[in-house]
C-alpha cells in the first residue's frame, strides 16, 4: 500500500509547512477529496484485507490526521493537545513499523518495496525541508533521486494493476497524487528560504 507518504507529514514542523499552502481556492476542495479517498481506501482494507494492510493504512490515516490537526490548529494547541497527539503519533509509527514487519513476515514484497520507497522519499523531503540551503546546492542530485523513487512508486502502480490488484493499485496511484502535491509545497517553501537567504 502506498500510505508512507503521510509519515512525511508528522515529521515536519507546522509552521515550516503552514507558509507552503497553495493560495488557489480549489486547493482546501482537492485536499479534502484525497483525504475522503484514503478514508474510504483505509476502510476498504480494514474490513477486507490482511491485518497487516488494514493496521497500515489505518496507521497513516491517523498520522496525516493528526498532521492536518497540528498545522491547522498549531497556534491554539494547548500542551495537553500537543502531548496527546504527539503520544497517538508515537502509537501510530509503532503499528506502521509492525504492519511493516509483517510484510516481510508474509513475503508481500511488493508492499515491502513501496514502504522503503516512501520512506527514502519521506526522508529525502525531511532533508529537504530541513536544509533547504544544502538542497539549493545540491538541486540536480535531489532531483534525479527524486525522479528515481518516483518512478521506482510508478512502477508499483503497474505492478499492482498488471497483477490484477486494483485496489493496491488504486491506492497507490491516490498517494501519488498526494505526495505530488506536497512535493510541490515543500519545493515552494525551499525556495523561499533559499531566495531569503
Amino acid at each position: 500500500m502506498a500510505l508512507r507518504a503521510a509519515v512525511l507529514y508528522i515529521a515536519m514542523d507546522p509552521q515550516l509547512m503552514a507558509t507552503t499552502r497553495s493560495t488557489s481556492p480549489s486547493y482546501p476542495r482537492f485536499k479534502a477529496g484525497l483525504f475522503a479517498l484514503l478514508t474510504c481506501n483505509a476502510a476498504i482494507y480494514a474490513l477486507r484485507d490482511a491485518a497487516s494492510n488494514a493496521l497500515d493504512a489505518i496507521a497513516w490515516l491517523v498520522l496525516l490526521v493528526l498532521f492536518e490537526l497540528e498545522t491547522e490548529f498549531s497556534e491554539r494547541l494547548r500542551p495537553p493537545g500537543a502531548t496527546v497527539i504527539h503520544v497517538l503519533r508515537i502509537g501510530a509509527i509503532l503499528a506502521v513499523v509492525t504492519a511493516m514487519a509483517a510484510y516481510f513476515y508474509e513475503k508481500a514484497w511488493l508492499d515491502v518495496i513501496n514502504s522503503g520507497l516512501w520512506i527514502a522519499v519521506v526522508v529525502m523531503l525531511e532533508f529537504e525541508v530541513r536544509f533547504p540551503y544544502l538542497v539549493a546546492r545540491g538541486a540536480a542530485a535531489f532531483l534525479a533521486a527524486a525522479v528515481v523513487l518516483y518512478a521506482g512508486l510508478a512502477v508499483l502502480v503497474v505492478a499492482w494493476a498488471w497483477r490484477g490488484e486494483w485496489l493496491d493499485a488504486y491506492d497507490a496511484l491516490i498517494w501519488l497524487i498526494a505526495f505530488a502535491t506536497i512535493e510541490m509545497d515543500v519545493l515552494r517553501f525551499s525556495r523561499r528560504i533559499s531566495s531569503a537567504g
